[in-house]
Order: structure tokens, then C-alpha cells, then sequence
């Protein structure tokens, strides 16, 4: 159902407020460097930071602008299960294509507190759901035999956005979800990887500043022209690692400042980069010439 490379989209601020004109802009510049659909308010998105207006906001912002020209995915989730309830009914309300749902934070929830919570959304809200499953930020991972009971007893929640950097993990998913559940990278630096034991694409965060060069990795691939799928994985490689020198978005936010693409302002807990990283940062742009 998603595949290809679909931008987990940065929220642009300017003076503490959404900067609705570059938002527009961002959109605008992804659709036509081929990004496949539009993810909004996840991780890159600072979704943790906005308020339940902003958040309301930045979805229906997304909607207007992308016009139906490519699926709009929206990070609707939450620790609390009533509360992502709420927040997706909203947001299909809004005209959402489909819905994100990451793993309860926190409170880590055990594998039948995982699978009740997505059950329940998925019964609340009728439209198509992807997992995201990121233990690193959530404390907390989804077992592929999870996974597995979930997309049998579910039918809308329709595939994952893996960033487990697990491919062993991710293997086990592919192999007891089957063809029909989308197996979605969510590591830029393991999309190529992942696309060889079937994957479907990425939620990708360097697309934010690279949008044809991931998309023309993933259509390559697709395409059955792997050396050219391996030549743009291996020039994406240094500017992925750069881009995750500090914690995502504080650098590809501050290499959009760089690029003049939206401002590189962040709201608190993220900061500013250390000065030694952000010289790391701007040489791997420099070298990619994107400055």
C-alpha cells in the first residue's frame, strides 16, 4: 500500500510559531523531487513539542497543501490509548490517508499491553495504520510475533516503519507478516538493505534535504537497477551519518537553516549543535555540495 520514499517532514518555526509559508514550500519541493507521500508530525516532525492545537494544525496544514497529489501519513499516536484515539479520529477527519502509531513510550507496555493498544485504535479509527517501532526512543520494542497477531486480527493496520536497525528482526517481520504488510525502513542508512529482503521503501529523515536522491535510490532499486540503487546508497551513506551526529532533527534542522530551505530553529529540549559537531555537519554538506 505506502511504498517509495516518503519524507518524515521537519516542522519549520519562526518566532516560536509554525512557519506556515516554508511548510508549503518544504511540501512543494518534496513532491516534485518525487517523494511518494508526506509524514507528518513524527520524530522529525517534533511532534513531542507541539501542542494538541499545533499538532491539529500541522496535519491540516499538510492536507491543504499536498492537495491529493501524494498520501499524507500523519504521526497520530500516543502513550495513552485514549488519547491516540482522539488524536487520530481528528486527524482522519482531516482527510489523512493513513495513520502512524508509534509505540506506547515510557510506560513500556508489555507484548499484550502493545497488541491491545494498536487493537483498539485500529478498531476506534477505520483507516489504514503503520506501526513505528523504535525502542531506542520508546524503551520498548514490538516482537515480530506481535506483529504478526496484529496484522492477522487487524486488517487496517496495513505495515511497520522498522527503525529496530535490526535486519535480522526485520527479516523475521517480512517472513510472518507476508507480502500484504509493508515492511517500511526507518533508518535511512538501512533502506538499501531493507529493500533486498523485500521492503517496501522509507520514512526517510535525509530526504528532508535530498528528496531525489533517496527517491532515485528507492525507484532504482525497484527497477531492478541495483548498481545504481548501491552508487547513490554509498554517496548517501556520509551525509546519513552526519545527519544523525547529533539527535534527530537537531542536524538536519540546522543543515536546513544551512540551505536556506526553512529556519534551524528548535524548540527546547532540542538545542543548538556543539560546535564541533556542527564543523562535522557542515563539511559532509559541503562535500555533497549542498552548500
Amino acid at each position: 500500500m505506502f511504498k517509495g520514499s516518503m519524507v518524515a517532514i521537519v516542522t519549520p518555526f519562526k518566532n516560536d510559531k509554525i512557519d506556515e509559508a516554508a511548510f508549503k514550500e518544504l511540501i512543494d519541493l518534496q513532491i516534485k523531487n518525487g517523494t511518494s507521500a508526506i509524514v507528518p508530525c513524527g520524530t522529525t516532525g517534533e511532534s513531542t513539542t507541539l501542542d494538541y492545537k499545533e499538532h491539529d494544525r500541522v496535519i491540516e496544514l499538510t492536507i491543504e497543501y499536498v492537495k491529493g497529489r501524494v498520501p499524507v501519513i500523519a504521526g497520530t499516536g500516543s502513550n495513552a490509548t485514549k488519547e491516540a484515539i482522539e488524536i487520530t479520529s481528528h486527524a482522519k477527519k482531516a482527510g489523512i490517508t493513513a495513520s502512524l502509531q508509534i509505540s506506547p513510550y515510557y510506560n513500556r507496555p508489555t507484548q499484550k499491553g502493545l497488541y491491545e493498544h494498536f487493537k483498539a485504535i485500529a478498531e476506534a479509527v477505520d483507516i489504514p495504520i503503520i506501526l513505528y517501532n523504535i525502542a531506542s526512543r520508546t524503551g520498548v520494542n514490538i516482537e515480530p510475533d506481535t506483529m504478526a497477531k496484529m496484522a492477522r486480527d487487524c486488517k487496517n493496520i496495513v505495515g511497520v516503519k522498522e527503525a529496530s536497525g535490526n535486519l535480522d528482526q526485520m527479516a523475521r517481520i517480512k517472513k510472518l507478516c507476508g507480502d500484504e504488510f509493508d515492511l517500511i525502513s526507518g533508518d535511512d542508512a538501512l533502506t538499501l538493505p531493507l529493500l533486498s529482503i523485500g521492503g517496501t521503501g522509507v520514512i526517510s529523515v535525509v530526504a528532508n534535504i535530498v528528496p531525489k536522491d533517496v527517491s532515485d535510490m528507492v525507484s532504482a532499486f525497484e527497477k531492478g537497477n541495483i548498481k545504481e540503487a548501491q552508487k547513490l546508497h554509498y554517496k548517501l551513506l556520509p551525509l546519513i551519518k552526519a545527519i544523525f551526529i547529533e539527535t534527530n532533527p537537531i542536524p538536519v534542522k540546522t543543515s536546513m537553516g544551512l540551505m536556506g530551505l526553512c529556519g534551524p530553529d528548535l524548540r527546547l529540549p532540542m538545542c543548538s549543535m556543539l560546535d564541533s559537531n556542527k564543523e562535522k555537519l557542515v563539511k559532509a554538506l559541503k562535500d555533497y555540495k549542498l552548500i
